[in-house]
């Protein structure tokens, strides 16, 4: 297949194939296909639906391309375009938007806009999946929109501090220090969604808190958007406590990856444990992201699927 780009723009054609043709070879590797061209003229072969999905990219990059193509943008792009090819324009009334710094923030896939919906509506939303789904960062994004609404007056950090394999040793510092290294994730998108200088007065405010797990014993949490981070690491006595400390007009988000579980040998998982529990309780979501939810690079989902095919073919 192939498009022609007339009138010839050679400045849009530059910004769309970007520094040595970087762009187009992010399209290639997304949808494995292989693109050649001639002046504006340019010629997709792979697959056929592949061509399809390549060919529409073009266009729509093509389109955007007065000014330079931000690799962000790109790859965002082609998640939306491989994984949910008829998503509905972001302004339809069923794509719940959220209110942040990053104006229009929505979700790419329709399971992360299903995860959004359960956020608004339940009062505890599970998020379960692989690395790259958006589990933490749509849930840092939900809190800030609720923060932002006033439908909370605070949020709550929560992670359990289980090392990833490593033996870290004594950290120094202040409890928040300590605990800093394990909740970088959830600083890094608040920083994004909120902005630095922003984020920094609401912790010296209070209006957001970073709680160990361990140290969560004992509270009640009340109008406050709780994140539990991480909840693969959690023992089932451990994420019953989580739970049972939410309060009037509090919401939790508890997300976590039962397949990077770094709990030591023997240790019963409580995310797994409390998805069998509490599967058929009223007023509590779960939502299973699957491999073509990664909004990462795109080799992170074909790195996703040949571990789970790897680990298939060993069991």
């Amino acid at each position: 297949m192939q498009v022609n780009f007339t009138p010839v723009d050679n400045a849009r054609l530059a910004n769309l194939c970007g520094v040595l043709d970087e762009n187009l070879r992010q399209i290639e590797t997304a949808l494995n296909v292989t693109i050649s061209r001639r002046g504006e003229v340019f010629q997709v072969s792979g697959d056929s639906e592949k061509q399809q999905h390549a060919i529409k990219l073009l266009k729509d990059f093509y389109q955007r391309a007065r000014k330079p193509l931000d690799i962000d943008e790109i790859q965002l792009a082609l998640v939306e375009v491989v994984h949910t090819p008829h998503l509905p324009d972001v302004n339809d009334g069923d794509i719940p938007v959220l209110m942040t710094r990053r104006v229009g923030l929505h979700g790419r896939t329709a399971r992360q806009n299903s995860y959004i919906r359960q956020m608004q509506e339940y009062d505890i939303t599970f998020g379960i999946g692989p690395a790259g789904t958006g589990k933490t960062y749509l849930a840092v994004a939900g809190a800030v929109d609720a923060l932002e609404r006033d439908l909370v007056k605070r949020i709550v950090l929560v992670r359990p501090a289980v090392e990833a394999g490593e033996r870290l040793g004594f950290l120094p510092g202040d409890l928040v220090q300590k605990v800093d290294p394990y909740l970088r994730p959830l600083y890094d998108a608040l920083y994004d969604l909120m902005g630095f200088d922003k984020t920094t007065r609401q912790f010296e405010k209070g209006v957001i808190e970073v709680a160990p797990l361990a140290f969560m014993r004992g509270r009640t949490l009340n109008h406050a958007f709780i994140i539990l981070d991480e909840a693969q690491n959690t023992t089932p006595e451990q994420m019953k406590m989580f739970l049972t400390r939410i309060g009037f007009g509090s919401r939790a988000v508890v997300t976590g990856d039962v397949t990077q579980i770094d709990l030591p040998r023997g240790h019963r998982c409580g995310l797994i444990e409390a998805r069998e529990i509490l599967r058929d309780v009223r007023g509590l979501a779960f939502t299973d992201f699957q491999n073509e939810d990664v909004v990462r690079h795109p080799l992170v989902a074909r790195i996703v699927e040949a571990y789970d095919a790897y680990a298939q073919g060993q069991a």
